[in-house]
């Protein structure tokens, strides 16, 4: 057996949940079409953000009538095929209430990154670039 010759897809499963079918990017031989590791941690991080965020300004009398995110990362690749990601930046647009304070709105995302239990786990940065708006 070598490097080529074996399958890179998987299947997620968690007690209760759907399943979830996974595969190594296409520059490792898997399947773009499926979610990947990299994709995962990613998709964890701004998710669990999102969800302290979404806390604090409810603790704060913030509506939130929408949220959307379009995180990012950067990956570094060691000569020896080993990586790691060296930065993450999460880029939420966020919509509140007319009555709602944009700049408490703006700060809350700082805290909810200290409160982020992902966040909290990893060894490179988690920066935020928001924008909020009233709706």
């Amino acid at each position: 057996m070598d490097y080529r010759s074996y399958e890179r897809d998987f299947t997620l499963n968690v007690s209760g949940k759907p399943e979830l079918k996974g595969s190594s990017s296409s520059t490792f031989l898997g399947d773009d079409t499926a979610y990947n590791p990299e994709d995962l941690l990613l998709a964890s991080v701004s998710s669990c953000h999102m969800l302290w965020y979404l806390h604090l300004c409810a603790d704060r009398g913030i509506v939130v009538l929408e949220y959307k995110d379009q995180a990012q990362a950067v990956l570094s690749e060691q000569p020896d095929g080993s990586g790691r990601f060296t930065r993450i930046i999460l880029n939420p647009v966020v919509v509140i209430s007319a009555d709602g304070d944009i700049d408490v709105a703006n700060s809350l995302h700082q805290e909810a990154n200290k409160m982020c239990f992902i966040a909290n786990s990893l060894n490179c940065p988690v920066m935020h670039h928001p924008h909020c708006t009233k709706g």
